[in-house]
């Protein structure tokens, strides 16, 4: 009677093995093989595996099982690296925040790893991910940037720099389009002061900001403006430079032959 127990007992401890390498997302930390000497590359392997389909809590399974369990393996810098990852793939808003707490770790465990230049880059994308649209709140926008500014501090040598520079220019011009919404809300309803001093800092701040043409065009005009309607003198000529620079830095933009025409005029009357 025994010895068919104790087979019974070791075929149904087979099958639930099977069962959970079929399905870790709930019996994760089973699915690895008892007494293995190269558990931790068991657990990256299968862990790499279910990313690669796209079966994020599966994969996160295996990942947390060798970050938690195996603090002194050679692939727990990479296996907490690829946790995060799957946060961003995964995507939402609670997912990205605890992508940022896995890269945040990271930088802080291991500062100097190679691989601490993607740790930071992706710490900033877990940011660009949740940023807004213009006219909404721009905070996730304003971390983002903070965070590739340190990438490009710290890593000014790293292959991903072209990877970063796109990142930030995303980010500024998110920050920099809602910022000129605003100028031209003031612009719109007459209010040219508040226009100007908007549009000035916007310039200021992100002076390669990608739809500038808009910018230059809408202060100048302002400026132009403004002395039509207030009588203040020498704002016609502060617009000029600003008409110009629109028509030298574009060949392109639906403000050109505006911009042409006042140059023209203002030209025509100094």
């Amino acid at each position: 009677m025994m010895p068919d127990f104790g087979l019974s007992g070791f075929r149904m401890l087979a099958l639930a093995l099977t069962v959970s390498l079929a399905g870790c997302a709930a019996k994760g930390p089973a699915a690895l093989p008892p007494g293995s000497a190269d558990a931790d590359k068991f657990l990256f392997d299968r862990g790499t595996e279910r990313a690669k389909e796209r079966k994020w809590l599966e994969s996160r399974e295996y990942f947390r099982n060798l970050v938690d369990n195996y603090p002194q393996s050679s692939y727990r810098p990479d296996a907490k690296l690829a946790l995060g990852d799957t946060f961003i793939s995964d995507g939402g808003t609670e997912n990205l925040l605890l992508a940022a707490n896995e890269f945040r770790d990271f930088l802080q465990f291991y500062p100097t790893h190679p691989r601490a230049d993607y740790a930071q880059l992706q710490l900033a994308t877990s940011f660009t991910e949740q940023m807004l649209a213009p006219e909404r709140d721009q905070t996730a926008t304003r971390d983002a940037i903070k965070e590739i500014e340190i990438f490009l501090q710290r890593f000014p040598n790293s292959k991903l720099m072209p990877e970063a520079r796109a990142k930030e220019r995303e980010a500024r011009d998110r920050l920099s389009e809602a910022n000129y919404r605003v100028g031209f809300y003031y612009f719109r309803v007459r209010w040219y002061p508040g226009a100007i001093d908007r549009f000035k800092d916007l310039l200021a701040s992100d002076p390669n900001y990608t739809n500038r043409d808009a910018v230059y065009y809408h202060l100048a005009e302002s400026l132009y403006r403004s002395e039509a309607d207030n009588g203040q003198a020498g704002k016609k000529a502060e617009a000029l430079p600003y008409f110009e620079r629109l028509l030298k830095e574009f060949e392109k933009s639906e403000f050109l032959a505006l911009a042409q025409k006042r140059v023209s005029e203002l030209k025509a009357g100094s």
